[in-house]
């Protein structure tokens, strides 16, 4: 339960965080995904349902306020938050090296997918500008973005592990 309102809670305010907060904080001419950030995070966090659907809402609120078409983002970052679901058995808080390198690789996914979705499919064979002016430069912001967040994420999902256990544990005992 608390899981569902912590993801319900984060959704819209990672949403606004990116759409608000870092457009006027460019790098390169890009910005962090936060959305692909997030439902990576919450995917190897908790499983791959969660982290599907997490993507999927994530994706939506793209699609609705920036896509061009709808189900677009959507699509990807579901699938992205359900594959990371599949490491959640190898999480472990103390070790950051698999949450950056999973993050990394989703976001390069993104840009990949998206790549071929928006723009080969309409014939824009432009694969080296995108990579090198759009995919890289945003891999590295949100890269760098996710050292200062996943703490963060993590020290309240740790908060929220406890108080559960801690509430299981005064359900057994009486």
């Amino acid at each position: 339960m608390i899981q569902r309102i912590l993801v319900a809670i984060s959704i819209p305010f990672f949403f606004i965080l990116q759409s608000c907060i870092f457009t006027n904080l460019k790098l390169g001419n890009v910005i962090p995904n936060l959305m692909v950030l997030l439902a990576c995070v919450y995917g190897f966090f908790y499983d791959e349902k969660t982290g599907a659907i997490c993507g999927f809402f994530c994706g939506l609120l793209m699609d609705i306020f920036f896509g061009q078409v709808l189900g677009m983002n959507a699509l990807i970052i579901t699938l992205i938050g359900f594959l990371n679901g599949g490491f959640s058995g190898l999480f472990y808080a103390e070790d950051i090296r698999l949450p950056m390198i999973l993050i990394t690789l989703s976001d390069a996914s993104y840009g990949f997918m998206y790549y071929i979705l928006a723009f080969l499919m309409r014939g824009r064979i432009s694969i080296g500008y995108y990579s090198l002016n759009v995919i890289l430069p945003e891999i590295f912001y949100t890269l760098l973005v996710s050292l200062f967040i996943y703490p963060i994420l993590l020290f309240i999902d740790t908060k929220f592990r406890n108080y559960r256990i801690r509430k299981e544990r005064e359900r057994q005992d009486v």
